[in-house]
């Protein structure tokens, strides 16, 4: 029997219910629906001052998204494209990633990471679709095989959230299934096994 994974979202906007955190709920919501223990962290929970190494993590906002980071089994990022990269409000908030330096897991290590870009454009949701994979990177974690730049000037979400793309959709329920099968893999791997007699 495997335990349950625990899966992360973090991302969106200052703006509750954006088009990035709408993507993030989709990715969140089939990761449920294949078996993991889902956790956003979106809009008002990342307003947080800039990242200072000298200050730590002094705020609850974050202190939150350090522990849920710290306990996570997978990730997902997702950022609306702010002049070609990413915004300063998701940014600011894997600054603070840095305070895990020294823990178990440093950083991202040992998880894969979803990684989804919004932008009225391909441009900007492409280049902050690589942007988020970069950042990935530096903080040790794997990026998923597939990640999802999504360009709202021909892709819809209702006001409920639904994507009105079923491509689309497909591509954030694939990044889902991604995340959850390479966590629950590794839970596995980690889990001692009775030795054969």
């Amino acid at each position: 029997m495997h335990r349950i994974v625990n899966v992360v979202g973090v991302g969106g906007s200052s703006r509750p219910g954006s088009t990035a955190e709408k993507a993030l709920r989709i990715v969140l919501d089939a990761a449920a629906k294949r078996g993991a223990s889902v956790q956003l962290i979106a809009g008002p929970a990342l307003s947080m001052p800039l990242y200072d190494p000298r200050q730590g993590s002094t705020t609850p906002q974050a202190r939150q998204l350090l522990s849920a980071i710290a306990g996570a089994d997978a990730l997902v990022l997702a950022s609306p494209a702010y002049h070609g990269g990413i915004s300063g409000l998701v940014k600011n908030a894997l600054d603070y990633v840095e305070e895990l330096r020294e823990d178990t897991r440093p950083y991202f290590s040992e998880r894969a990471v979803g990684c989804v870009a919004v932008a009225n454009g391909w441009q900007g949701a492409v280049a902050t679709l690589a942007a988020l994979r970069d950042v990935t990177h530096a903080l040790r974690g794997w990026p998923t095989p597939l990640g999802a730049a999504i360009n709202t000037s021909t892709t819809r979400f209702s006001p409920a959230g639904d994507c009105k793309d079923d491509h689309v959709r497909a591509q954030l329920e694939e990044i889902a299934a991604q995340v959850v099968e390479f966590a629950t893999q590794r839970a596995l791997a980690a889990t001692p096994t009775a030795s054969l007699l």
